[in-house]
């Protein structure tokens, strides 16, 4: 189906909760980690901020105090990433922007220390409780925990949205062959779709 300014191949949108994925200082900052395509997809993620600021969330991806801390393969991981363990960085790079917070000041934060937004303790309670059957993911990396948050809401059921215009990554490759893969092999479980479409079907009261 053809996507209009109005339309999602699924219908309407309700009960939906808006979740801005790992867009800090962290990741906007040179350090080892930024995404230099962030600046492009704040306009769009601010839009959907705007049109129902009480229905969205922030995820925090937040490394471990140190790689000696860090369990397992991740251990591995983080003595090669050692710039961005909390030993290392300047607890503000952790922040949300706050360009996007400002927005929405009233929205959780959810804090992860994995891609999926599914590794923190606090989402799946968060999602009963506000009875949320649809996600709206903004944010980065497109092909990593966007993509991980992606599959987990798959496997449980949730309707899942993607905004196209407000994800991106560190390689544009990965962010267009996640995107592509979705599109092909997810198309009766994943929308993706512009903002402003997503905008023209929510109904965020």
């Amino acid at each position: 189906m053809t996507l209009t300014a109005d339309t999602l191949p699924f219908g309407r949108v309700s009960d939906a909760l808006h979740v801005v994925i790992d867009v800090q200082n962290l990741f906007f900052q040179p350090t080892a980690w930024q995404v230099t395509s962030i600046p492009a997809i704040l306009p769009p993620i601010l839009s959907l901020l705007t049109h129902a600021p009480d229905t969205a969330a922030f995820a925090r991806f937040i490394p471990p105090a140190s790689a000696a801390t860090a369990p397992g393969m991740w251990r591995g991981y983080y003595r090669h990433w050692d710039s961005v363990t909390r030993d290392r960085l300047d607890p503000g790079q952790l922040d949300v922007l706050p360009d996007l917070t400002d927005v929405a000041p009233a929205a959780p934060m959810l804090d992860k220390p994995g891609y999926s937004v599914f590794s923190c303790p606090a989402f799946r309670p968060l999602l009963r409780q506000r009875g949320i059957t649809t996600l709206i993911l903004s944010g980065v990396e497109t092909d990593v925990c966007v993509l991980s948050t992606v599959m987990e809401a798959v496997d449980i059921g949730l309707r899942v949205i993607i905004a196209a215009d407000a994800v991106t990554g560190g390689s544009p490759e990965g962010h267009d062959a996640a995107l592509s893969i979705l599109r092909t092999r997810f198309d009766q479980q994943v929308e993706i779709a512009s903002a402003s479409a997503i905008i023209s079907a929510w109904s965020a009261a």
